[in-house]
């Protein structure tokens, strides 16, 4: 009987995605473990497997197709013997109601959902085309395709793809740049429903269309500041002089740029060192709310937050107590990069005990940043500048940073924010004692 692949839950909050890109046709072989798709969810582009085996006997769902529902059938697999004349509404039910977790998910036994979004069966690669898509529709482009173009000020419907299918990839964007093409123009006509036009003109503005992140992140961060979250920030300065050397001396011993085992740690990364260590001493702050328990975490899991195009993202160091500057600067580094190409898997974002989130390199000096639920605290870390101190009853210049610790106040108290920002500025102020 002709199996239905469903569109899989990346992650337990996942409800809907965009399926970016089949990279099987209609009559390819398929084995188990084959890489069949690429989805797209909120913040990230996963690929999706596939766990039963037989031919791709007919693609349900095209791409670029957006607002898919976990569960309803993308595609359908023939098993030997099997024909397309086979396929009929029985061997489309969809799977169980509750989400699978799983790459792919197939159970014949419940009704197909209403209305699948319109089939599409693979076909050559169109030709490209300058002519606007039209209204609502999606235009193909790789995730760097899109960020050069954001960069550039590019209009993505001005310009050839020369992708599969008409996707628009880098070295599209780099030619449009060479022949100075597809500038994107100076307002757009997209309406925006509760706008006074008396007060904004149409032509006064360009209305970005909210993607899925970013709608996720209003969504979050309103129900944490507003709904449920109590909120308090603490604050102190800390002086960077001894980290400063400390650095300089750990940098001095690397290896030349390009050269095997080469490194060079940033200040973020004791930042981060020294966060997963006063967590460590003060295990209260290291905690979650819940509605019948304060969760004490084992360990020091650390958000770092990277902004990526269109929205901001947390990718998680683990265990960050247990590893070196070295490692955790290696581990961010990448992180941060796979984060800005939306290749993160979910594992590496969602869950984490504590976060930083550092402005410094913007010169920001100080700001307070809104708790990132289910976590209890997130620091924000502003400018290391030189400023005037006094030190034994003398004026005298000091490199300092300021760190603002907010705090969701059901889980951590005054005192215990305070004993973390205590153990914190020991550790950064006296790096060494981070080896004891």
């Amino acid at each position: 009987m002709p199996t239905p692949i469903l569109m899989p839950a990346l992650s337990p909050t996942m409800e809907e995605g965009t399926l970016a890109k089949w990279l099987k046709s209609e009559g390819d072989p398929i084995a188990s473990g084959d890489i069949i798709a690429e989805i797209e969810t909120d913040k990230a582009t996963m690929e999706v497997e596939a766990v039963d085996e037989g031919t791709l006997g007919k693609i349900l769902v095209g791409e670029g197709t957006e607002g898919v529902k976990v569960n309803a059938p993308i595609a359908v697999i023939l098993e030997d013997g099997e024909s397309a004349d086979d396929i009929n509404e029985a061997s489309l039910g969809a799977g169980p109601a509750t989400p699978t977790n799983g790459a792919n998910g197939h159970d014949a036994a419940s009704p197909a959902p209403a209305a699948a979004p319109s089939p599409a069966a693979p076909s050559p690669a169109p030709t490209p085309t300058t002519t606007a898509p039209a209204a609502g529709a999606r235009i193909l482009a790789s995730p760097l395709a899109k960020r050069m173009a954001k960069n550039e000020g590019l209009d993505l419907a001005r310009l050839k793809g020369s992708g599969p299918h008409g996707r628009i990839v880098k070295r599209d964007i780099e030619q449009a740049l060479r022949e100075g093409v597809g500038a994107a123009p100076a307002s757009a006509s997209m309406p925006v429903a509760g706008i006074d036009e008396r007060l904004y003109p149409a032509d006064s503005y360009t209305a970005i269309k909210n993607d899925g992140m970013r709608k996720v992140i209003a969504s979050r961060l309103h129900q944490s500041f507003n709904a449920e979250v109590p909120h308090f920030p603490l604050m102190v300065d800390c002086e960077l002089t001894a980290l400063l050397e400390a650095r300089a001396r750990l940098n001095a011993t690397s290896p030349a740029k390009g050269e095997e085992g080469s490194f060079k740690v940033s200040v973020n990364d004791f930042i981060l060192k020294a966060s997963a260590m006063a967590l460590m001493k003060v295990p209260a702050a290291n905690a979650s709310y819940t509605d019948d328990a304060i969760l004490r975490h084992h360990h020091a899991d650390i958000g770092v937050a990277v902004a990526i195009d269109g929205g901001l993202i947390t990718p998680i160091v683990w265990k960050a107590e247990t590893k070196g500057l070295k490692q955790i600067s290696d581990e961010v580094r990448d992180l941060a990069g796979r984060a800005r190409d939306k290749k993160l898997k979910p594992e590496e974002y969602q869950g984490g005990t504590f976060s930083v989130s550092n402005l410094g390199m913007f010169g920001i000096t100080s700001f307070s940043s809104i708790v990132n639920q289910p976590q209890g605290a997130i620091m924000s870390v502003g400018a290391g500048e030189e400023r005037a101190v006094v030190r034994d009853g003398q004026i005298v210049p000091r490199t300092m940073m300021t760190v603002t610790l907010t705090c969701d106040h059901r889980v951590v108290d005054g005192a215990v924010g305070a004993a973390f920002l205590a153990a914190f500025k020991t550790f950064i102020e006296e790096p060494a004692t981070m080896l004891l």
